[in-house]
């Protein structure tokens, strides 16, 4: 939808340091500075926009009393990866920079997305993490994100494996497009063979399926071997990094990170990447609210 005009909110389209923004802003006047909620659309980095999002928005603004900045990075494959992650972080530094020229209080912004937009929230706050140039981000909501490009075998994997919209088989079609990478690897980073064993070894104290509670592993079979394939590897290499795979990142920076509301699905192959992500929160001391949607799907 375009920016209609609304009886609550005054809605405005910007520039963050050129990146395009839509900021909707309560019409009521506040007696002390509002809340900021950063907004990233889902979307895989290739799909979605400012105007796919505008009731979402709309309805949080409202509800919430907060000032709302909705996020239009550029998409893949027009705008190479990580064009999308530098145009979330850029715009997310000039609000925090700028907040009060919005009547917003710097100490109470959130980062918000969904998806892909879970990605890039998860990204931005452990990128900031180490910054002290600006106000820390309050809070971080990650609506059913994708977290990690190691394992697609998780038990939420095998039982979603044909859910309709995102399957297994089109979440991993869909990443190795937003990279530009050949589509003909799909089978081998589904196997597992794009990582090495000595990774495997280092990340399966954060991403195995034993961590995963057993009331979500029922009729879970563990993969059969696979064997690892160097070219696959160096082809994909991004997908190994903690810009695309946030929850590999080092507990260095996860212990820093903001208070975190995560939001999963049962029938969605995402759901175990947040289950793990909350763990990994949690065992470093980070304070966690979860909500899990029993009918939900992606």
């Amino acid at each position: 939808l375009p920016a209609y005009r609304d009886s609550k909110l005054f809605i405005k389209d910007l520039h963050f340091d050129e990146v395009p923004v839509r900021i909707y802003l309560p019409r009521v006047p506040s007696a002390s500075k509002r809340r900021g909620v950063i907004f990233f659309h889902g979307g895989c980095g290739m799909f979605g926009s400012i105007r796919c999002y505008e009731r979402i928005c709309r309805y949080i603004a409202r509800k919430s009393d907060s000032v709302v900045v909705s996020v239009g990075y550029r998409l893949s494959p027009e705008y190479k990866y990580p064009a999308q992650t530098l145009d979330c972080l850029t715009a997310t530094v000039h609000f925090l920079k700028t907040a009060e020229n919005y009547g917003v209080d710097p100490g109470r912004i959130i980062v918000c997305g969904d998806s892909a937009g879970g990605t890039f929230t998860a990204t931005v706050c452990q990128e900031l993490v180490n910054r002290r140039d600006i106000p820390k981000i309050r809070a971080q909501v990650l609506i059913y994100p994708f977290l990690q490009a190691l394992n697609f075998n998780l038990p939420s994997h095998q039982k979603n494996t044909f859910t309709a919209f995102l399957s297994r088989e089109r979440a991993v079609h869909f990443i190795l497009k937003y990279l530009n990478k050949d589509c003909s690897m799909k089978e081998a980073v589904l196997a597992g063979s794009h990582v090495p064993e000595s990774m495997n070894l280092k990340y399966s104290k954060w991403i195995n399926p034993e961590l995963i509670p057993e009331v979500f592993k029922v009729g879970y079979k563990p993969p059969l071997p696979t064997s690892f394939l160097p070219q696959v590897h160096k082809e994909t290499q991004e997908l190994l990094k903690t810009r695309l795979s946030p929850l590999l990142a080092e507990d260095a920076v996860v212990c820093r990170l903001p208070d975190t509301c995560i939001i999963t699905c049962q029938h969605d192959v995402l759901r175990d990447e947040g289950l793990l992500y909350k763990q990994r929160l949690e065992d470093n001391n980070v304070k966690v609210t979860w909500c899990h949607v029993e009918e939900g799907f992606h």
